[in-house]
């Protein structure tokens, strides 16, 4: 479906027969009642992604259609969130007049926040000078009177910063609000209030856990450091560089003192905790130290390898968040055969798509 043929009235008919469909998906196992939770029916991205189409003396964004492949303009992003709305028009019209700025500009990404930060990403088929540069510093003071924002611009082996290429977000959990260094170019939550509840659904599946938690696929601590309030320690784990020094970051900001972030894929460290031997990856942290009852793991679409699930397996305690239903119900079918299913949720991040976030908790039989 095409971004500008999204209709919000026909929002929770969606979420409906994305409901139906994966409790069909998992029908095999036995599965608990679904939890659903819902999202805002517009204006729920952080992130945008555009193409840039130049047209003579104008200059628009647009995308393709998943289906024809063919191009549209899109001068409203209804998906978007309205810090992104209100920035896109702008940006476009200090860009249209301004030869330097625009010329070869090809994409242009959107990072916003609830906490109502925003950054741009430019990208050119053509080096960045300093010409460049100056264009582009004097359209961000004009954006700056009415935003707090940043750009960054990138061409072939090029980044160049006119001041960070970040935003904090302040994300609201249970009252409480945890600030997090999101970078650009790496992964976050699209969808902010829906990861709210995300969190808020593992920090209450997980309130009368015992032991540390071991956490895979970390990324930059969006589920590590509101989950460390109920737990004794965490250990996690994130094979991205720029995601693990944003987790350290944000340890500090929120001054939690129970976790420790390692650089590794979750591949490395099932090796590692089945030799049972010390590796420098772990950077002096001795895994006999931690009590790890329950892990929490958040893999990417093709979901946990086969000895990553078997690791996993023998935990106690397992909360699982997938963003690919067909994935998880193939690891299900193996952790399933030691573990029971207490808690199921959907979590619409991803509304007006096929596409469903899930959070499963199982325990040990």
């Amino acid at each position: 479906m095409r971004a500008t043929q999204i209709d919000p009235t026909t929002y929770d008919q969606q979420l409906e027969q994305k409901a139906q469909a994966l409790r069909t998906q998992m029908s095999a196992f036995s599965m608990p009642t679904l939890e659903v939770y819902a999202s805002e029916p517009s204006h729920y991205r952080l992130r945008a992604e555009f193409r840039v189409w130049h047209d003579g003396d104008d200059l628009y964004h647009i995308m393709f259609d998943p289906d024809t492949k063919d191009k549209y303009r899109v001068d409203h992003f209804l998906p978007g969130s309205r810090l992104i709305n209100s920035v896109m028009q702008e940006l476009l019209a200090l860009l249209r007049p301004n030869a330097t700025a625009r010329r070869k500009l090809y994409q242009i990404d959107y990072l916003s926040t609830l906490s109502g930060e925003i950054l741009v990403s430019l990208i050119y088929h053509r080096p960045l000078d300093s010409e460049w540069q100056h264009a582009i510093q004097a359209i961000l003071a004009e954006l700056r009177k009415d935003y707090k924002i940043d750009i960054v611009g990138r061409a072939r082996k090029q980044k160049v910063l006119l001041d960070k290429d970040y935003v904090m977000e302040s994300q609201p959990v249970n009252g409480q609000h945890f600030q997090f260094k999101q970078v650009e170019n790496s992964f976050t939550q699209p969808n902010g209030l829906v990861n709210s509840k995300m969190i808020q659904w593992a920090l209450d599946a997980s309130q009368n856990s015992r032991g540390d938690l071991l956490e895979l696929y970390c990324g930059l601590g969006n589920f590590t450091l509101p989950l460390a309030q109920n737990f004794r320690r965490v250990l996690a784990t994130e094979i991205s560089r720029t995601s693990v020094k944003a987790a350290q970051y944000n340890i500090e900001a929120n001054q939690v003192n129970n976790v420790t972030v390692l650089q590794m894929s979750s591949e490395e460290y099932t090796e590692i905790q089945a030799s049972g031997q010390n590796h420098k990856k772990l950077k002096g942290v001795n895994l006999a130290d931690y009590d790890c009852k329950t892990v929490l793991v958040d893999p990417p679409r093709a979901g946990l390898d086969r000895d990553t699930c078997n690791m996993v397996s023998e935990y106690q305690n397992i909360i699982y968040i997938s963003c690919n239903p067909e994935t998880l119900a193939d690891n299900l079918a193996l952790l399933t055969e030691t573990h029971e299913v207490k808690r199921f949720a959907l979590f619409d991040q991803f509304p007006y798509t096929h596409h469903a976030e899930c959070g499963v908790y199982l325990q040990k039989r």
